[in-house]
């Protein structure tokens, strides 16, 4: 009976659980995006007379910030995808790089932003086996491309630079640089690489047929 029970409570987990954390991230995200509208409506209100009643209107709509943030976002990517657009980014570039310590932060996420999200970027491109935290023990990680200027003067020949993600939050992790003999090429997409480390090793990549069979005892003998 208790083993009937605990089989039943476990499935009820396996159809919760996903559920709910798609759920709670699903709403993190429009809490952020409605958090950034209401930001934006606050400082209009104290900017604008007059826009206090439009403001105060606009708060109760539930999900307008979500809707309004995308096509700003949208809107923006229109607008630079020309000429002009592209002129007025490059003026506000400008601006941004003069400020001392803006200027640090600003450059950084801009270069990895464009690193990621441009289609002839290597970033996140291969998954791969390394040597980590010691020698002995193997982790996933993920090529990002290959040390540059002064720091590859200081390494070894045909080295490659990887980031090894934690687990399960692969957002934050380590950056190495290593021989490229060091690290072994997966033949495995980044998305189910990404599924094998936020799962701790449960889901497999290739699902339960690619794991590897026991050797029957008797057949051993």
């Amino acid at each position: 009976m208790n083993l009937k029970l605990r089989h039943y409570f476990l499935t009820g987990m396996l159809v919760w659980l996903p559920m709910g954390v798609t759920v709670w991230l699903l709403t993190w995200l429009v809490g952020t995006m409605d958090g950034i509208f209401l930001a934006v409506l606050g400082a209009l209100d104290a900017i604008i007379p007059g826009m206090h009643a439009i403001a105060e209107s606009l708060r109760n709509v539930p999900g307008l910030g979500v809707v309004l943030v995308a096509l700003v976002i949208l809107g923006t990517g229109i607008f630079v995808a020309n000429i002009f657009g592209q002129w007025w980014l490059r003026q506000w570039s400008r601006v941004i790089t003069r400020i001392p310590v803006v200027n640090s932060i600003y450059s950084s996420v801009k270069q990895v932003a464009d690193t990621l999200f441009s289609g002839s970027g290597n970033a996140f491109s291969k998954a791969l086996l390394v040597n980590y935290p010691h020698q002995g023990s193997w982790t996933i990680a993920f090529l990002t491309g290959a040390p540059g200027g002064q720091v590859a003067r200081h390494l070894p020949d045909d080295c490659v630079s990887v980031y090894v993600p934690t687990t399960p939050n692969p957002t934050s992790g380590f950056f190495l640089m290593m021989p490229r003999a060091n690290v072994v090429e997966l033949d495995m997409s980044v998305d189910d690489a990404l599924k094998y480390i936020i799962s701790m090793g449960v889901v497999v990549p290739g699902g339960p047929d690619s794991l590897p069979t026991k050797a029957n005892p008797a057949q051993t003998v």
